[in-house]
């Protein structure tokens, strides 16, 4: 049965306007302006964006995918939907082998029962001085055999490998990884500017959560982060909770990256959805005060306790951007990196009916996945 969405001010790539849209069998039909066909759901003239697409991301409402669980990992999934993520990646982090291969695997179901859309392994080829939140003991340098095996555990369903280039066999992890379908990401890493470039020509063509666990930009050492922005074959990935990057920050990446090129993401941890205490990341022992997660022993940042909804009200209130370039980087260019951007990341005919409901404050007021409401507009 189809269904007509009215009086909606959508928000599409290149612009805002008053609209409305028909939906058949979970897919947009027509986007038309004007006066809509009578009998649709009145939006009130709120926004309606495209469903975001997160694809870095470890957890929520308690629910840790590095655990390897999947009835956490189904909650968490469903925490972030309700908050716009229709479309998600369960990224995992450092771990023993045969820890990563159980939570690959039992992910991997869960990829196809299309509660997300690919796992991604952050680690453990990673760098010691830049590891973060990763657990130092466990970390190693690239295997062949043991990418192999993760990536047989993953059935196609893993989807990106973050990587140090610097490390002892980086580049032909790298390179094995891109043939095997896997997206390769920098990031972890101390490598300086010919290091992080050589990655790129390699194959890499993401920055996992750029600046951070990174060297800094420097006038005569510019290291990886220029590296990364100035490659048109790079998206870089942004969390923008007001805790990881100043705005500053994120501004001179959108203006260096520009808008086809920049993804918000959350590299959000079980704590997402719930209050100040003790929680895991992996086998780190992490603490959450103030919604700010860090290791117990160091102090480093874990993740975050960020949501999809607030890193594009942000990005439009707090940095600057446009709706139109915030929902690219919440939802068009993350589905590009994924190769899904034929099938999701923006509000065109033909395309699944993933969308949210925004107030005029961007607060979201109603979530809908491929034609069907999870949170009903009231």
């Amino acid at each position: 049965m189809g269904m007509t969405l009215a009086n909606a001010r959508l928000v599409r790539a290149d612009e805002v306007r008053e609209g409305w849209l028909t939906i058949e069998d979970g897919r947009i039909t027509h986007v038309g302006y004007g006066t809509a066909p009578a009998g649709g759901v009145d939006l009130g003239g709120r926004y309606l964006v495209p469903g975001f697409v997160d694809i870095h991301n470890h957890g929520g409402a308690g629910g840790s995918y590095p655990a390897g669980d999947a009835e956490q990992a189904r909650r968490a999934a469903d925490f972030h939907l309700r908050h716009g993520t229709t479309t998600g990646v369960a990224s995992l982090v450092t771990g023993a082998p045969d820890d990563l291969a159980r939570a690959v695997a039992v992910l991997a179901e869960l990829c196809d029962d299309g509660v997300f859309a690919g796992i991604h392994l952050e680690g453990p080829y990673i760098s010691p001085a830049r590891c973060g939140a990763h657990d130092p003991a466990q970390l190693r340098h690239p295997d062949a055999d043991e990418l192999a095996a993760l990536v047989a555990a993953g059935r196609g369903h893993v989807r990106m490998l973050t990587i140090a280039p610097e490390l002892p066999g980086a580049l032909e992890a790298i390179r094995r990884a891109v043939d095997a379908g896997v997206i390769a990401a920098l990031g972890h890493s101390d490598a300086d500017y010919a290091r992080t470039r050589a990655g790129i020509e390699a194959g890499a063509t993401v920055a996992t959560h750029l600046f951070n666990a990174l060297p800094p930009l420097h006038h005569r050492e510019p290291g990886p982060v220029a590296a990364l922005l100035e490659d048109e074959r790079v998206t870089v990935e942004l969390i923008n909770d007001g805790v990881h990057v100043h705005p500053a920050m994120l501004r001179l990446a959108c203006a260096a990256a520009g808008p086809d090129r920049v993804a918000l993401v959350t590299d959000a941890m079980a704590a997402a959805g719930l209050g100040d205490g003790e929680y895991t990341l992996g086998s780190m022992a992490v603490r959450v005060t103030g919604g700010v997660a860090r290791i117990v022993e160091g102090g480093a940042i874990a993740g975050s306790t960020l949501t999809m909804d607030e890193a594009f009200r942000r990005t439009v209130q707090e940095v600057g951007l446009g709706l139109p370039e915030a929902a690219r980087a919440a939802s068009l260019v993350p589905a590009r990196v994924l190769g899904l951007d034929d099938r999701i990341g923006s509000i065109d005919a033909g395309k699944d009916a993933d969308l949210v409901v925004l107030s005029p404050d961007l607060a979201v007021e109603g979530v809908m996945k491929r034609g069907t409401w999870v949170v009903p507009p009231a």
